[in-house]
């Protein structure tokens, strides 16, 4: 089976995270035997689409344009199998270097009407491979999909093999949960080689929350005022090694020290984690874990399992990585009392 997989994202390896997505459905699909050809649009030369119908009129089938879309990408795409569209979400669709691949495929399509019930359509020139689209977006609702979904299913229909869509995708890179998501995407690219299909078992895991809404924007915002502050945009800030988030409240302490919180460390069990902060930023909160959701409170908790008491500056210095917090520890910087297991469980933050 030939699959021709299209990555549209304009950032580089290492800052895509449609690219990492990919990377892991085309593992699969390789495992499974199938030929795979990653194609990164961003190094291709593509022409927007004239809408001179030359390809309908003077020359059926062929474009006008002689780039690298008409020389190389479309005569490889009607000999594909299945094709994979990736890419991140730009205004609730698929960007524009995706967007002038596909309209560039209108060669494929001859221009007689046909009414098929109340659908008004084209005839197929000849073959057309099935479709598998994955995106990925920064906001956490699987609605911020829908339009996408909506758009791709009225193009391709019956040809839309499968749709893979992961929320919160900025996060997840950071998250003890993307090594899962990852590896949940090689199987349902051998699952789409396999059976034409991807499982929902595996569709789950794919879409599994990241952390509660209320977290990823607490972050996501404090990260982007650390980027604001410093000058930098994220590239920048990969580049110099530098850790931008550094919590500026008791919410996004909160917030940062419940992402943070890896739920395996201590097998997966319940346990309470008491933090009673002093200094500038004074207050308390917990994080409550059912040994898989870890969810921020603020206020008391009624049994804590663990409580850590001490300066709200310390632990801003220990999430921004400025301070070790097992020295901190033992220097006496803050306290702990209960299980200090869970205080062994940061360390993705």
């Amino acid at each position: 089976m030939k699959v021709m997989a299209l990555n549209s994202s304009p950032r580089v390896t290492g800052q895509s995270k449609t690219e990492m997505l990919l990377t892991s459905l085309v593992k699969g699909m390789r495992d499974a035997g199938a030929e795979v050809t990653v194609v990164n649009l961003r190094e291709k030369k593509i022409n927007r689409c004239l809408g001179c119908y030359t390809c309908w009129t003077k020359t059926p089938g062929v474009c006008v344009h002689k780039d690298d879309m008409a020389l190389e990408l479309y005569p490889q795409w009607l000999k594909s199998d299945i094709t994979v569209y990736a890419s991140p979400l730009y205004y609730y669709t698929f960007n524009a270097e995706m967007k002038a691949f596909m309209e560039r495929t209108l060669p494929v399509l001859t221009p007689q009407l046909r009414n098929k019930g109340e659908v008004t359509s084209h005839d197929l020139r000849g073959g057309h491979p099935a479709v598998v689209s994955v995106s990925t977006a920064g906001f956490p609702e699987d609605s911020v999909f829908d339009a996408l979904s909506y758009w791709l299913r009225r193009i391709y229909g019956p040809v839309l093999l499968a749709e893979i869509y992961r929320p919160a995708g900025e996060t997840m890179a950071y998250s003890w949960k993307k090594d899962e998501i990852l590896s949940a995407m090689e199987q349902a690219g051998r699952e789409l080689i396999t059976g034409k299909k991807i499982s929902q078992e595996t569709m789950q895991r794919i879409k599994q929350p990241i952390a509660d809404p209320s977290v990823i924007a607490a972050m996501a915002n404090v990260a982007w005022q650390s980027l604001i502050d410093r000058q930098i945009n994220p590239a920048e800030m990969d580049q110099q090694g530098k850790r931008a988030m550094r919590p500026d409240s008791i919410e996004t302490m909160m917030a940062m020290l419940a992402f943070a919180f890896d739920p395996r460390k201590i097998g997966g069990r319940k346990a309470t984690l008491q933090f009673n902060l002093s200094g500038d930023r004074p207050g308390s909160f917990y994080l409550a874990t059912d040994g898989v959701v870890y969810i921020p409170k603020q206020g008391q908790a009624d049994k804590a399992d663990c409580t850590v008491s001490g300066p709200f500056e310390v632990w801003a210095d220990i999430i921004e990585g400025k301070a070790d917090g097992d020295r901190m520890l033992m220097e006496g910087r803050y306290n702990v009392t209960g299980d200090l297991a869970l205080i062994m469980c940061f360390g993705q933050s």
